[in-house]
This record gives structure tokens, C-alpha cells and sequence, in this order.
């Protein structure tokens, strides 16, 4: 009885603990909700200083004293040679412009592209004809509408006759090629899958289920189309024909727009929905070079300042408490039942 007795004071002790403290966070973090939701900002970093940063470290662990000191008294002296010649021959020093690097991974509703029209905004702000972009593209394509507006980002900066310049390291498919296409020049990892120029739509239909259980399911629409294929209702041969139309005419689009970006393609060959690995698809033209994005900014760091340009959304207080609060909890649960496991040894 003494042993039920002191257990059962230990768990009300412990279930008092963790009430008391979902109370607290639950008091805090009401309010702070209030708060407006973080604001979005943007980033940009120079990417050639931090591959400059990489590049001293790896001479300090892998040269000698005297080894380092000869370097960088050649630095030196080069550094000197070079501004001199500069300033001797100021009017004649070619710029070579700057390199503006984004990311773009995206998802399948392409929400991505609210960042990327921030991004490319920026950049339009500033850039000069000698500048270029590069996007690191990564993405097996989504929503139609929401890479056509990609796409479209894409293409401002090509209006305004700024270099674009897109690689693919893993993946470029389908609404991802349709971003990929509008580039001036288009890199590709040996082994990345590009293409899938091609489009799929999929529901399933509860109808048989809701007969089954004798479940009506009304709908009313206004106009013949409105609604071809419905989950719930039963869908019929009419409905299913002017879908798989408006289908291929999203296709026929799809096939137009890439074909208008790179009218050297055979674009029967390509755009029957198929993928292809990155020796493959250069060989179809759907790419221009093998190369990978780590590479290409290596030789543009020889000649070009680099700058990476990312616009992120600040979590708000509410987010960032919720995720410590969520581990506080499960911290202080796992020890506790860690104490009532050794109880009962």
C-alpha cells in the first residue's frame, strides 16, 4: 500500500508539472500571437568572399609557414601590379559585370514563386547589361499556373537583357523544365533528370462507395463544362472527354512555349512526358552543357564578383516558441518516464 501510495503521489506530481507548464506556454504564446506574423526580408551575401574565406583556410592547414608568407607576398605584389595597370589605363579595364546566384527549389502548388518575383525584382533594380543571373534550379515540376508564373519571373530578366543562366544539379521535370527552357544557357548535371514535358491530372471517385452506403451526393452547376470529372458524383463519358481535351491543350501549350525558347528542339522527340538523364538530354538538345553549378561559379569567381540573392520570412515569435515548446515537453515527458520506469525496478 505504501508503494501505491508514494507512486501514485509521484504521477500527480508529475501530471501537475507538465499542466502547469502547457499553462505557461499556452499563456505566452497566446500573447504574443497578437503580434504580426514575421515580415519577410532580403539577403544578399557575397558568395565570392566566402569562397575566398574557404580558400585561406585551406592554404593556412595545408601550406608551411614560409610557404604561406611567399604567397602572400606574390598576392601582394600582383594586387599592386594590377591596380597600377588600372589606373594607367582606367578607360580601356574591361568590367566583367557581377554574378547574381538564386535558388529555386520547388514544390508542387510553386508557392516558391511569391520569393522568386522578390528575388528577381531586386536584382532588376540594380543589374547591368554586363551582369548575370544564374538559378540553381531544383524542382519535378507542380501546378500549371504557378510555374507559368515562374517562368514568367524568369523571363523579366531576359526582357531587360540581363545573361540568364540555369543549372540543374538533380532535377529540372516538367514544370521545372518549363522554368529551365527560358534560360539563355542551360547546365545540367550528368546524372539530373530533365524533361517530362508532358501533363497529368488524377482524382479519385467515391461514387460506388457513397451508393454502397446510401449516400446521395447532389451537385448543381450553371453551364454545360463547369464541372467534367467530380469526386463524389458519377462522372460520365462526356465529361471524361472534355477533360482529357483541356489536357492536351495545356500540353500543346507546354509544347509551344518550350518550342519558342529553344526552336532548334525536336519537340515531337521530346515532349512525350518521358525524362531523361543529363548526357542524354544534351544529346537531345534539351541542355547545353554537362556541367555542374559548383563549377561554373569556381571559373565565374576568376572574373566576376559573386553575390548570392535570397528573400526568407522571419519566423514569428508565436512559430519559434511553438517548435521550444514542443521539445521543452517532450524533454521533460521523456525524463519523467524514465524516473517512473526506474520505479518499478
Amino acid at each position: 500500500m505504501e508503494f501505491l501510495y508514494e507512486y501514485g503521489l509521484f504521477i500527480a506530481k508529475a501530471i501537475t508539472i507538465v499542466a502547469a507548464i502547457l499553462l505557461a506556454l499556452g499563456g505566452i504564446i497566446s500573447l504574443v500571437s497578437k503580434q504580426k506574423q514575421g515580415k519577410g526580408h532580403l539577403e544578399i551575401s557575397s558568395l565570392s568572399d566566402k569562397l575566398e574565406s574557404i580558400t585561406e583556410f585551406a592554404r593556412s592547414e595545408l601550406l608551411s609557414d614560409y610557404e604561406l608568407k611567399q604567397f602572400h607576398k606574390e598576392q601582394k605584389k600582383t594586387l599592386k601590379a594590377k591596380k597600377k595597370a588600372q589606373k594607367n589605363n582606367d578607360t580601356d579595364a574591361p568590367d566583367n559585370g557581377q554574378l547574381f546566384v538564386i535558388d529555386f527549389t520547388g514544390s508542387m502548388d510553386a508557392h516558391e514563386v511569391d520569393y522568386l518575383r522578390k528575388e528577381v525584382t531586386a536584382i532588376l533594380c540594380v543589374a547591368k547589361p554586363e551582369d548575370e543571373v544564374l538559378v540553381r534550379l531544383e524542382s519535378g515540376g507542380g501546378v500549371v499556373h504557378g510555374y507559368g508564373l515562374a517562368a514568367s519571373q524568369l523571363q523579366r530578366l531576359k526582357d531587360k537583357n540581363i545573361k540568364l543562366t540555369i543549372s540543374v544539379d538533380k532535377v529540372a521535370a516538367s514544370g521545372g523544365y518549363m522554368m529551365a527552357c527560358v534560360a539563355d544557357h542551360v547546365l545540367a548535371a550528368k546524372f539530373a533528370i530533365i524533361g517530362s514535358i508532358g501533363v497529368i491530372a488524377q482524382l479519385p471517385n467515391f461514387n460506388k462507395l457513397l451508393k454502397k452506403s446510401n449516400i446521395e451526393f447532389e451537385q448543381h452547376t450553371a453551364g454545360e463544362f463547369k464541372r467534367t470529372l467530380t469526386m463524389f458524383g458519377e462522372n460520365n463519358e462526356q465529361g471524361r472527354e472534355k477533360f482529357k481535351a483541356e489536357l492536351e491543350d495545356v500540353h500543346h501549350m507546354f509544347k509551344d512555349f518550350v518550342q519558342a525558347q529553344r526552336p532548334e528542339l525536336d519537340i515531337d522527340q521530346v515532349a512525350t512526358g518521358e525524362y531523361w538523364y543529363g548526357i542524354k538530354a544534351k544529346e537531345l538538345g534539351l541542355v547545353d552543357e554537362i556541367l555542374t553549378s559548383d563549377d561554373y561559379i569556381l571559373t565565374a569567381n576568376e572574373s566576376k564578383k559573386i553575390f548570392t540573392v535570397k528573400y526568407s520570412m522571419k519566423k514569428s515569435l508565436p512559430e519559434r516558441l511553438g517548435l521550444a515548446a514542443s521539445l521543452s515537453v517532450e524533454s521533460l515527458l521523456m525524463k519523467l518516464w524514465s524516473k517512473s520506469e526506474s520505479s518499478f525496478r
